[in-house]
């Protein structure tokens, strides 16, 4: 399986992090290792001393697709849930002025956080589902989908101009706003139209 993440889908976290506005999604990949797994806590890693949280609306590939058209792209998934993409912000700056790749920063071994999966036809509208992170019970991140600049059947689409989609891939589409920093002894919780769905702990 892999794991497959857009960049820059929302406007106000472009905005956050002065970042250019793009005219197509970026994407990067993470490896299977970069999933954190269930019942294990977020260690920071040595190598920075800035690691942001991401939480996203994430979907689950439920069937072998290459060159799919929008309007079919609802037929290539059935669940969806949240998760996060940790991110090392000042390993990830320091390769960006450099020109380099960011996987260093994005794709290490227990950055991605997946949280259990949910139907998407217990959704009432896969256009707009909500979702929120809680770190030590406060609201720190709040999403919509949509408000997405691309949305979930057009980033389908796209990636599969590029990548074969295969059964259990995993699309993550991307941040809103208010991204930042975690600390030992953090607990972050995911939500999606009100239901947790995961937990995790940070050493």
């Amino acid at each position: 399986m892999k794991l497959i993440c857009i960049g820059r889908n929302y406007a106000k976290h472009i905005e956050e992090l002065q970042n250019e506005r793009p005219d197509e999604p970026v994407v990067f990949l993470k490896p299977d290792s970069a999933i954190l797994l269930k019942q294990h806590p977020f260690v920071i890693p040595d190598f920075s001393s800035d690691i942001h949280h991401e939480i996203e609306l994430i979907v689950k590939i439920s069937k072998v697709g290459k060159y799919i058209e929008p309007k079919f792209a609802h037929k290539y998934y059935e669940e969806i849930s949240v998760g996060i993409d940790f991110t090392a912000r000042d390993l990830q700056q320091k390769l960006k002025d450099k020109g380099l790749p960011w996987e260093k920063a994005k794709a290490f071994d227990g950055s991605a956080v997946i949280g259990s999966f949910i139907s998407k036809k217990l959704f009432s509208s896969l256009e707009s589902i909500n979702f929120e992170l809680t770190n030590n019970g406060k609201t720190v991140q709040k999403g919509d989908s949509s408000l997405m600049l691309w949305k979930i059947d057009e980033l389908i689409a796209y990636v599969s101009q590029y990548f074969t989609l295969k059964i259990g891939d995993i699309i993550f589409t991307g941040t809103p706003e208010g991204v930042a920093v975690v600390q030992p002894n953090d607990v972050l919780e995911g939500f999606i139209e009100n239901k947790k769905v995961f937990r995790i702990n940070i050493k």
